[in-house]
């Protein structure tokens, strides 16, 4: 194989386009904290890494035991898959998850000694939910509280913590602000939930996508898109949040094409487009918010 071809096939073992659900987090607590006259570069750039390693080590133990159990095949589906496509050895895969994961650690152990070690206990309790995300007896995944389990950790608890880091303490305008991240990093999982419900039904999951059916999930997807333009707005409306923040509206439009995606196609293979407009619509929707919160305090 090719450098080039290799380069490319690890690259897309990382998943890239998920970093936006670890990496939006980082951003918007930050920028929060800046915009309140606090800020540390170092914790900055540490949160930022860590949390990217820790979402890549997430999917790659995903990558590792969805092969274990079967569940990738040759024909799958997006970017997963890299073991039985690509011939990646799959304990090369596992080691580089805990690897990742190691460095993660390292990281957070700077974080947290020039901030609290509270920080440190509830980062590795952020990694156990990695692990267990796939991993385990009965995986994260493989039942309805896959979406709750990544939007609560990569949402609230992410945000606080870099919040915290920056801060030293915390706020409300901290943990509301958490909310639309959060609601917007299970939307990702939800609609890759969509996308794979027939696979998933054969491999013996039982994600929300599957318990709610095709339709009704497809509902639940949009009444989260819903929510997090409500819960902004509402933010906004009793001045929790700068009139500024409403250049997150720029985003919706394309959270109306995924949905539009989702009700129209219902093939696997065209529905890949719909699972990643919904991250892309997390990116923007993230970068929209920090320009708004920033723009508050510029202006």
């Amino acid at each position: 194989m090719a450098v080039n071809d290799r380069v490319q096939v690890w690259w897309r073992m990382l998943r890239p386009f998920t970093l936006v659900a670890s990496l939006m987090p980082v951003l918007g607590g930050t920028v929060l904290a800046y915009t309140e006259g606090h800020f540390h570069l170092g914790r900055f750039l540490a949160f930022l890494l860590a949390a990217a390693l820790i979402q890549s080590a997430t999917n790659m133990f995903n990558e590792y035991f969805d092969y274990v159990r079967g569940l990738d095949t040759a024909a799958h589906v997006g970017i997963a898959g890299t073991i039985v496509r690509d011939g990646i050895a799959p304990r090369l895969v596992l080691a580089l998850a805990w690897i990742f994961s190691g460095m993660a650690i390292a990281l957070g152990l700077y974080i947290s000694a020039t901030s609290s070690w509270w920080v440190f206990l509830i980062g590795l309790l952020c990694i156990g939910v990695a692990f267990i995300y796939s991993g385990g007896p009965i995986p994260l995944s493989y039942t309805p509280f896959g979406e709750l389990a990544s939007g609560f950790t990569m949402g609230p608890v992410m945000i606080l913590l870099v919040y915290y880091t920056q801060a030293l303490s915390l706020s409300t305008s901290a943990l509301w602000l958490a909310q639309p991240l959060g609601l917007l990093i299970a939307a990702i999982l939800l609609a890759n939930n969509i996308r794979d419900m027939e696979a998933d039904k054969a491999g013996g999951r039982k994600t929300l996508a599957i318990l709610l059916g095709r339709r009704r999930a497809i509902y639940f997807l949009a009444g989260l898109f819903l929510l997090t333009y409500g819960i902004t707005l509402a933010l906004v409306a009793i001045r929790m949040l700068s009139p500024w923040v409403l250049v997150v509206l720029a985003a919706a439009p394309s959270a109306f094409r995924v949905i539009r995606l989702f009700l129209i196609e219902q093939e696997q293979v065209r529905l890949h487009p719909a699972v990643k407009g919904t991250a892309q619509h997390l990116a923007k929707f993230g970068a929209l918010l920090a320009l708004g919160l920033l723009l508050s305090v510029w202006l």
